[in-house]
């Protein structure tokens, strides 16, 4: 019997070769899609879980309530593990990382000296490779971190060094250090789901700036990871209950570094600042950091999880709704099938058995045509979303049981509806001709409601997609407070030493060079954020008993026309100017200051020894980090100040309007004679810019093609709806032509059914669209408005991709010879 419903199936597939073409085609999409999201929401989840106790592992998270400014940071001051161990007693231990920037890497290979800019560098403590298992190749875990001048090195770094050869024992020099470097270790190189990457570790005990920080609990500059003992649960009950002891441990703990700059601990409290530290598990940290800064962790964001997860979903709903739509509209070349059956004695269990397995026949062949699509598009996928998914990811047991799981799953959903509407029907009325079977009630409406469903999803996807790159567009185009274009940066510029001033001038001298700066961070870099205490005025009183967190550059007299930042009042920065205890502020900080004339005010610094810095100038708000974040108050303090060092610097260079290659080519040769041994760096503020936007531009794309796959599975079933409805109406539209009906008539006859359907469809997805796209908006502080135009578009570009489909059968109906359909009556 069974062998039976597999022959009949096979045989039904043949006979119909377009629908079957159309219902395996539109299946085979929808199973490639789900295949697709499901490799890509897999390996998002997966995040950090590789590591042995992972569930034991948190990374202590910093939130704060400074003066004007709160935030949540992934970052820690130094001494926060070490008080955590000591005084929580379900910490068994930590460990802790820093990124000191980048850095050039002196190795000798096969004899020959060579230099590397290192820029996937982290600090770590001795036990880093204990707490976290990354695979070892080479090395003892317990111990390769243990001297100040250990390194270790991962697979790719051994090779870029050393070669082939076995880099164990052998020296690194580092340029900042200049002394040898001895590598003690070798790891595999690391998984993609690492939420960490890094090709070269280094110990913190060699590091400077740790060690001179390490009294302080406002240097928010390290990460810190602890892990739980054995026997503590990992609930968020538990988490909880144990947040709740940090508060008073941070009041003893801190109270010296606060006193030391200044900042009583307590007075801080009483004035309404927050110091609060959090546990967050280590397997939510790629996923679940959208509103906590990190400085190094790869983050991404739960919501695109369901956003793909959404996707793939509607897409295989497609598909399935193809095939229903298609089923029920051949009920009437299949009616006197079911109804010769039921007379020959077939009950209705085996007729739904018999259509159920003719669906699981289409979804099989789909499902082996949608494996070959995923094999050959996986390398393009990788490219469209950023992933590096392997064939091995896609061939395992739990891949291989979800992919049979969904078979089943479709398959049953795909041909349950046809099977119980076709085996719904009394066969008496079907065969005496006298049922109305072929318009049925139900089957029409079902029909109706299942093509708007489709183009519903559709029109969503086309309405999100087009709000999504106009977002992209608007993030480009937006007035930042300052021209990005044509503004080369040089990293590292610090290495000049006393020869950064110079080499500046030599730039100015070269003819394709507008003009050049010197700071210690450009717009899109690492940000450095203190607090300052206002003078007290009779302007701002009120506020004056509060502080106010400045995000702050030290630049030279340069950077203002450099960047073409826009003076609103006061002046810039001047040699002829003793400006070293001199500041510029954006118009946000004079806002949040309060202060209506700020020009002459001061502001006392706590963290440098309580210097005075009277402003001299405002400048025009600009945007020093991309557009989901909203305007901060910001500060430019002169080079001779030398109030911070961050240890950092970059000369910002603007080009003239030309030959760009000539003119890094220029720079680099210039850059050669101040640093022979040391590799020139550079990159483009735009770029930098646009790099912000990666995982946005991502789903952009990842939009448009699922968009595309959508349409393009929603057509085909509207293409095969109109086969059957123009060959279920051939007679009328003969005796329509006879009557003199022209081809113009017949195909607006059959398209403005399909049409109300789409209007109706149209109607339904705009408030969808419009309440998800706002909700995505809102990630932006400077969101772009969902325009009418977009929905206007939307639907029409949906009402014509309709019309197009349905008229090209409709047009070939129309042309039909009226004499071929009524020779016979």
């Amino acid at each position: 019997m069974k062998r039976n419903y597999l022959k009949i199936a096979w045989r039904n597939l043949v006979r119909n070769k377009v629908s079957s073409i159309i219902n395996i085609g539109g299946l085979a999409i929808g199973l490639a899609c789900v295949v697709f999201i499901s490799l890509y929401i897999s390996d998002e989840l997966s995040y950090d879980r590789f590591f042995k106790n992972a569930d034991r592992i948190f990374r202590v998270n910093t939130h704060e309530l400074m003066a004007n400014s709160e935030f949540t940071a992934g970052q820690t001051p130094p001494p926060v593990g070490a008080a955590l161990v000591n005084n929580i007693p379900e910490v068994e231990s930590y460990t802790r990382i820093y990124r000191p920037g980048d850095q050039i890497i002196h190795f000798v290979r096969n004899g020959q000296k060579g230099s590397l800019t290192e820029k996937s560098l982290l600090s770590v403590d001795s036990n880093f490779l204990q707490v976290f298992s990354y695979p070892l190749l080479a090395g003892d875990r317990a111990t390769c971190l243990n001297g100040p001048n250990s390194v270790v090195l991962t697979e790719r770094a051994a090779k870029k060094y050393f070669g082939n050869t076995s880099p164990i024992g052998k020296n690194l020099v580092f340029d900042m250090y200049m002394k040898p470097f001895t590598v003690t270790a070798v790891l595999k190189d690391l998984p993609s789901q690492s939420s960490m990457q890094f090709d070269v570790l280094q110990s913190n005990l060699g590091m400077p700036p740790v060690k001179r920080f390490n009294w302080s609990w406002v240097w928010l500059q390290m990460d810190t990871y602890v892990k739980l003992r054995d026997n503590i649960a990992t609930d968020d009950a538990t988490t909880k209950k144990i947040e709740a002891k940090f508060p008073a441990m941070i009041r003893v703990q801190a109270a010296t570094a606060f006193k030391r700059i200044g900042q009583p601990f307590d007075a801080f409290i009483k004035k309404g600042g927050k110091y609060d530290l959090e546990l967050q598990h280590l397997t939510d940290v790629h996923l679940y950091s959208g509103n906590i800064g990190s400085m190094f962790v790869i983050q991404s964001d739960i919501k695109y999880v369901y956003i793909f997860a959404a996707i793939g979903l509607f897409i295989i709903l497609l598909a399935c709704v193809n095939f229903m739509n298609l089923a029920t509209a051949q009920s009437a070349k299949r009616a006197k099938e079911v109804g010769i059956r039921k007379v020959l004695g077939s009950v209705r269990k085996q007729l739904i058995t018999q259509f159920m397995a003719e669906a699981l026949v289409y979804t099989l062949i789909a499902s082996f045509i949608a494996i070959i699509i995923v094999l050959l598009c996986l390398p393009a996928f990788n490219q469209l979303a950023a992933k590096s998914i392997s064939l091995p990811d896609f061939f395992n047991f739990y891949s291989i049981a979800g992919l049979l799981a969904l078979i089943i799953v479709t398959a049953l959903f795909a041909g349950s509806y046809p099977a119980f509407f076709l085996t719904s029907f009394k066969p008496a009325a079907i065969l005496r001709g006298g049922g109305d079977f072929k318009n049925s009630g139900g089957g029409f409406f079902t029909r109706n409601a299942l093509v708007v469903f489709q183009f519903t999803i559709s029109t969503v996807l086309i309405i999100c997609t087009m709000v999504v790159y106009k977002q992209l567009l608007y993030n480009q185009s937006k007035d930042l407070g300052f021209n990005k274009e044509n503004v080369l940066m040089i990293a590292d510029a610090h290495r000049l030493g006393n020869n950064e001033e110079t080499f500046r001038q030599e730039l100015l001298r070269m003819p394709e060079v507008a003009n050049a700066s010197i700071s210690t961070s450009m717009p899109t870099k690492n940000l450095f954020t203190d607090y300052y205490v206002p003078e007290t005025t009779g302007e701002n009183v009120s506020t004056t008993d509060k502080n106010i967190s400045l995000t702050s550059f030290i630049v030279d007299e340069a950077y203002v026309p450099t960047l073409k930042l826009k003076m609103v009042e006061g002046r810039n920065f001047s040699r002829d100017f003793k400006d070293s205890a001199s500041v510029i502020l954006n118009e946000n900080a004079v806002a949040q200051l309060g202060w209506k004339d700020p020009i002459g005010k001061t502001l006392t610094y706590p963290g440098g020894n309580d210097v005075k810095f009277k402003v001299i100038g405002v400048v025009k708000d600009f945007n020093a980090q991309s557009l989901h974040s909203a305007m901060i108050p910001f500060a430019l303090f002169y080079t001779t100040s030398k109030t911070y060092d961050i240890g950092t610097s970059y000369i910002a260079v603007r080009i003239k309007p030309g030959d760009y290659n000539k003119a890094i080519s220029h720079i680099q040769s210039k850059w050669k004679s101040f640093m022979p041994d040391n590799p020139f760096e550079y990159s483009f503020l735009d770029q930098e810019f646009d790099a912000l936007y990666s995982s946005d531009q991502t789903v952009g794309k990842v939009f448009s093609v699922f968009t595309f796959l959508s349409l393009t599975v929603a057509c085909l079933g509207l293409l095969g709806l109109a086969m059957y409805t123009a060959e279920r109406r051939t007679k009328e539209i003969g005796i329509r032509k006879v009557l003199g009906a022209s081809v113009q008539n017949v195909v607006s006859m059959l398209s403005k059914d399909f049409l109300k359907l789409v209007i109706i469809a149209s109607l339904i997805a705009f408030p969808l669209a419009w309440y998800a796209m706002n909700q995505w908006l809102q990630s932006f502080a400077y969101p772009t408005d969902v325009s009418w135009w977009i929905f206007a578009l939307a639907g029409a570009a949906m009402a014509i991709i309709a019309l197009l489909t349905v008229s090209f059968q409709a047009i070939k109906a129309a042309l039909t010879n009226p004499v071929k359909s009524l020779k016979t009556e």
